[in-house]
Order: structure tokens, then sequence, then C-alpha cells
């Protein structure tokens, strides 16, 4: 169940910080909202997820997956400008997340 909440508040994490692009530096009010509620469940869906797998493991791919989420919506969503060392840096977090994943010994 532990990665069932960490999936999650990862998604919220994301949706967060996408409000938080939208919100023009927490100036337009539902943006900010959806900031804020985001936010805060995604930090308690996390607090979930951490009764039972290790805080490392963890907030390791709650990072890594959220950055390379982001970036990808950056590309896609908001028209940001996609180079190879990004691509090649997106495909390195995802290497690691893999890898711990497999490290946690946990499905």
């Amino acid at each position: 169940m532990s990665w069932l909440y960490l999936g999650v508040a990862i998604l919220f994490e994301v949706v967060g910080t996408s409000a938080m692009k939208m919100s023009d530096g927490m100036t337009r009010l539902a943006p900010a909202a959806v900031v804020v509620v985001c936010y805060g469940v995604a930090f308690l869906l996390l607090a979930k997820a951490l009764r039972g797998m290790e805080v490392g493991i963890a907030y390791a791919i709650w990072s890594a997956t959220g950055t390379a989420a982001i970036a990808a919506i950056g590309v896609f969503v908001f028209g940001e400008s996609l180079t190879v060392m990004k691509m090649v840096g997106i495909a390195l977090i995802v290497a690691g997340v893999v890898s711990l994943h497999i490290a946690s010994g946990t499905t």
C-alpha cells in the first residue's frame, strides 16, 4: 500500500507544481488554491507512504519522479525547450528511480 500512497502523492505534487506555474507567482487565486490543496494532500500521502518505506528510498523516488514529470510537462504543456542534455538528464532520473525501486526489494 505504501507504493500506492507514494504514487498518488507524486501525482498531487506534480499537479500542485503545474498549478504553481499557472498561478503567476501565487497572484491568481484559483491556481494558488490548487497549489495549497495539492501540496497538503501530497505531503499527507507521503507521510502515509513512509509508514512502510525507508525515508531515503521514498523521498528519492518522490523528488526524482516529480522532477522528471515536471520537466516533461514543461515541454509538452508549457512549451519549454527540450534539449539533448535535458533528455539525458530525464533518462538518468528514470534509471535512478528504477534502480531504487529494485534496490528496495518491494513491488
